[in-house]
Protein backbone atom coordinates (compact mmCIF):
# COMPACT_ATOMS: atom_id res chain seq x y z
CA UNK A 1 0.00 0.00 0.00
CA UNK A 2 1.51 2.99 -1.13
CA UNK A 3 1.33 6.65 1.41
CA UNK A 4 -0.65 9.08 1.02
CA UNK A 5 -0.01 12.69 -0.24
CA UNK A 6 -2.24 14.45 2.55
CA UNK A 7 -0.66 12.07 5.21
CA UNK A 8 3.09 13.78 3.98
CA UNK A 9 2.22 16.98 3.63
CA UNK A 10 0.43 16.53 7.78
CA UNK A 11 4.17 15.30 8.85
CA UNK A 12 6.33 17.60 6.70
CA UNK A 13 3.71 20.42 8.48
CA UNK A 14 4.70 19.23 11.76
CA UNK A 15 8.11 19.36 11.21
CA UNK A 16 7.82 22.88 9.16
CA UNK A 17 9.73 24.56 12.61
CA UNK A 18 12.81 23.05 11.49
CA UNK A 19 15.24 24.62 8.65
CA UNK A 20 15.90 21.96 5.55
CA UNK A 21 13.01 19.74 6.10
CA UNK A 22 12.73 17.94 2.55
CA UNK A 23 11.56 14.55 1.04
CA UNK A 24 11.68 12.29 -1.84
CA UNK A 25 9.18 10.46 -3.68
CA UNK A 26 10.56 6.75 -3.97
CA UNK A 27 7.98 3.75 -4.97
CA UNK A 28 5.04 5.53 -3.49
CA UNK A 29 6.73 6.30 -0.02
CA UNK A 30 8.75 9.20 1.25
CA UNK A 31 12.17 9.67 2.37
CA UNK A 32 12.45 12.20 4.78
CA UNK A 33 15.76 14.49 5.20
CA UNK A 34 16.67 16.93 7.62
CA UNK A 35 19.77 19.45 6.86
CA UNK A 36 20.35 16.78 4.35
CA UNK A 37 20.22 13.40 6.30
CA UNK A 38 18.28 11.01 5.80
CA UNK A 39 15.88 10.74 9.55
CA UNK A 40 13.09 8.22 7.92
CA UNK A 41 10.34 8.50 6.05
CA UNK A 42 6.54 7.34 5.32
CA UNK A 43 5.53 3.78 4.89
CA UNK A 44 2.22 2.91 4.38
CA UNK A 45 1.17 6.25 6.28
CA UNK A 46 3.21 5.52 8.97
CA UNK A 47 6.43 7.64 9.96
CA UNK A 48 8.96 5.61 10.74
CA UNK A 49 12.78 6.98 12.06
CA UNK A 50 16.00 5.33 12.26
CA UNK A 51 16.50 3.60 15.46
CA UNK A 52 19.23 6.07 16.82
CA UNK A 53 20.24 6.47 20.83
CA UNK A 54 18.71 9.38 20.73
CA UNK A 55 15.14 8.00 19.12
CA UNK A 56 15.10 5.32 21.58
CA UNK A 57 15.56 7.41 24.66
CA UNK A 58 12.61 9.63 23.81
CA UNK A 59 10.35 6.94 22.65
CA UNK A 60 11.28 4.15 24.89
CA UNK A 61 7.91 2.08 24.27
CA UNK A 62 8.17 2.47 20.33
CA UNK A 63 7.52 -0.24 18.34
CA UNK A 64 10.17 -1.61 15.58
CA UNK A 65 8.39 -2.10 12.41
CA UNK A 66 9.59 -2.88 8.98
CA UNK A 67 9.31 0.23 6.56
CA UNK A 68 8.79 -2.42 3.17
CA UNK A 69 10.21 -6.08 2.32
CA UNK A 70 13.50 -6.84 2.96
CA UNK A 71 14.52 -3.25 4.92
CA UNK A 72 16.25 -2.66 8.34
CA UNK A 73 13.46 -2.40 10.95
CA UNK A 74 12.57 1.45 12.15
CA UNK A 75 10.92 3.30 14.68
CA UNK A 76 7.57 3.94 14.70
CA UNK A 77 6.52 7.43 15.79
CA UNK A 78 3.04 7.44 16.99
CA UNK A 79 3.09 10.68 18.80
CA UNK A 80 3.04 12.43 15.10
CA UNK A 81 0.34 14.65 16.85
CA UNK A 82 2.96 16.87 18.77
CA UNK A 83 4.65 19.20 17.04
CA UNK A 84 7.40 20.29 19.57
CA UNK A 85 8.15 16.63 20.07
CA UNK A 86 8.71 15.67 16.28
CA UNK A 87 10.68 18.33 16.19
CA UNK A 88 12.74 18.05 19.41
CA UNK A 89 12.84 14.54 18.04
CA UNK A 90 14.37 15.02 14.41
CA UNK A 91 16.97 17.85 16.09
CA UNK A 92 18.37 15.03 18.60
CA UNK A 93 19.17 12.49 16.16
CA UNK A 94 20.79 14.35 13.64
CA UNK A 95 24.30 14.36 15.01
CA UNK A 96 24.12 10.75 15.84
CA UNK A 97 22.88 10.12 11.66
CA UNK A 98 25.04 9.71 8.77
CA UNK A 99 26.27 11.89 6.82
CA UNK A 100 24.89 11.75 3.21
CA UNK A 101 26.76 9.73 0.52
CA UNK A 102 28.37 11.71 -1.91
CA UNK A 103 27.65 10.58 -5.66
CA UNK A 104 29.87 9.29 -8.14
CA UNK A 105 30.52 11.61 -11.04
CA UNK A 106 29.93 9.68 -14.57
CA UNK A 107 32.99 10.03 -16.82
CA UNK A 108 30.43 8.76 -19.72
CA UNK A 109 33.14 5.45 -20.25
CA UNK A 110 30.91 2.73 -17.83
CA UNK A 111 32.61 2.60 -14.62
Amino acid sequence: MASDKEYLDFIIDQLSGLDEISYRAMMGEYIIYYRGKVVGGIYDNRFLVKPTESARAMMPEAEMELPYEGASEMLLVDDVENRDFLQELLEAMYDELPAPKRKRKQNGIGE
